[in-house]
């Protein structure tokens, strides 16, 4: 083992036993955020609109505060990006992550010198207990972080970029001579250019360690198994050891990705957002998330059955129960307050706290009262993906309302596969069955006779890639939604 990974082992013994404390007082924790989260904003336009020196408990919050999605939260960021200070947080913020809403056009997420420590420090919390448990010498080569473009505007003096690309200009001084890509290369903007120079920069290297969204890091693997003529991944990076994602599901990714690597390689998954560092895998043999409970943010959690209501029970850490959907809110040292990400999330652990992402609140099917989530298919696709023995590459579902043959409504399934499998039907019939079994207002609608079973439509080799090239939106952290209660996307898909 080399002199840099001893040293790093010996700190990530030290972040190790951190987490362990933490996930043993997680509850302690959110009390004392919720207290000085409260205390340090008093004196910000928001704590005065808001009779922050009044409030004393989570009721009281309740009370004061409502829920805000960005929508409502804009006249507070508008007078900032307007050079205002003590707005929503002390002083201005530090940076504002700028990501694209489906309302409100571009969003300008605030990130303050206090939120962006636990940015970084989280995402080394998910690698160095890797490390611990591993005894792992990732450190010894090189690190590869696909991200977006470092390049930072300015709004009002505040710089202005991608949450990927801010994040480079935050990595620790001591990783940044083993991090691949250059800078350079990261600033190049058409997504297809910057692949190309990132296999040129990399495919000779040795490389421990990737990190990046799924569905973009196999591009890179494509590009890089043309470049050198390799059969696999591992035999391009024989040292490689781990790979870290986060933004979308693993799980229908995950056998395509090992089909590039040629084994199984440990992964992390990380679950950082704009608007905080929300979770992470502590322990890479277990596929759940430990809740960030210790970072600078106070959570609290409405059940989906709720969302949307006017006045929506507001469930503190204290009061979750397992395996039940809920909108996910946040409260914030980047001076957000009672903020819905959009996010749902599931518990499957309450000692400690640990869940898993179900989806996007506004990403579901109900054109019949179905109320099919993101979690659903995605677990439907991973179990008969495994029976059959075909891979996914991508995939979305989208209502079918009116079809064009006549009959009964239908949910379809546009699926770009590895290789299509012959008997298309069998795999729909599959799908519809297992959709069944997890979903029973959809199990009653297919036997009320309301809708009929899926159907599949196989998507052309790269479609999906041409359908994100075409709205702009190839590359980086984007990702295709996987499913939507209208046909936006199938529309394009099936044209």
């Amino acid at each position: 083992m080399g002199i840099k990974s001893s040293i790093l082992g010996l700190y990530a013994s030290k972040i190790s036993r951190a987490t362990e404390r933490d996930a043993r007082s997680a509850l302690a924790d959110q009390d004392q955020w919720f207290r000085t989260l409260i205390n340090q904003a008093r004196e910000t336009q928001f704590g005065k609109d808001h009779a922050f020196s009044e409030i004393k408990t989570p009721i009281d919050y309740q009370q004061r505060v409502p829920i805000r999605d960005y929508e409502a939260l804009r006249p507070y960021v508008d007078k900032i990006i307007a050079g205002q200070s003590n707005v929503l947080w002390k002083n201005k913020p530090k940076y504002f992550a700028k990501t694209s809403g489906t309302t409100s056009g571009v969003k300008y997420i605030p990130i303050t010198h206090d939120s962006i420590k636990q940015h970084i420090s989280t995402a080394s919390r998910a690698v160095f207990n890797y490390l611990h448990a591993s005894e792992s010498k990732i450190f010894d080569g090189k690190v590869m972080f696909i991200s977006g473009s470092p390049v930072l505007t300015e709004k009002s003096g505040v710089k202005t970029g991608r949450l990927s690309g801010i994040v480079n200009h935050e990595i620790p001084s001591w990783l940044k001579p083993g991090q691949v890509p250059s800078f350079t290369t990261n600033c190049i903007e058409p997504w297809e250019d910057k692949l190309d120079q990132i296999v040129e920069e990399t495919y000779q290297a040795d490389l421990r360690l990737i990190s990046g969204i799924p569905p973009w890091v196999q591009m890179y693997y494509e590009r890089l198994l043309a470049r050198t003529g390799k059969a696999t991944i591992k035999e391009v990076f024989p040292n490689l050891e781990l790979f870290v994602h986060g933004g979308v599901n693993y799980s229908p990714y995950a056998e395509s990705i090992n089909k590039f690597h040629g084994v199984v390689i440990p992964t992390v998954e990380t679950y950082p957002a704009s608007e905080g560092f929300i979770a992470y895998q502590n322990d890479y043999r277990d596929p759940s998330l430990l809740l960030n409970t210790n970072a600078g943010m106070y959570f609290e959690f409405v059940p989906l059955s709720e969302a949307g209501q006017e006045a929506p029970t507001r469930l503190p850490l204290a009061e979750v129960e397992l395996n039940v959907d809920y909108a996910l809110l946040i409260t914030s040292n980047a001076g957000l307050w009672a903020y819905s990400i959009g996010d749902t999330i599931r518990f499957s652990s309450l000692d400690p706290y640990k869940l898993s992402v179900t989806g996007r609140i506004k990403h579901f099917i109900s054109a019949f009262g179905e109320h099919v989530i993101a979690k659903e298919v995605e677990n439907a696709m991973e179990v008969v993906s495994r029976k059959y023995g075909f891979v996914v590459r991508e995939f979305t579902v989208a209502p079918q309302i009116a079809p064009a043959e006549g009959g009964l409504p239908y949910h379809e399934w546009f699926v770009e596969f590895d290789e299509s499998p012959a008997d298309l039907a069998l795999i729909a019939r599959a799908l519809d069955k297992e959709m069944a079994q997890q979903n029973i207002y959809y199990r009653d609608l297919i036997e009320g006779g309301v809708l009929q079973t899926l159907k599949i439509r196989a998507v052309k080799s790269d479609g999906f890639r041409e359908y994100m090239a075409g709205i702009g939106k190839l590359g980086g952290q984007n990702k295709v939604p996987r499913l939507q209660n209208n046909r936006s996307i199938a529309d394009r898909l099936g044209s």
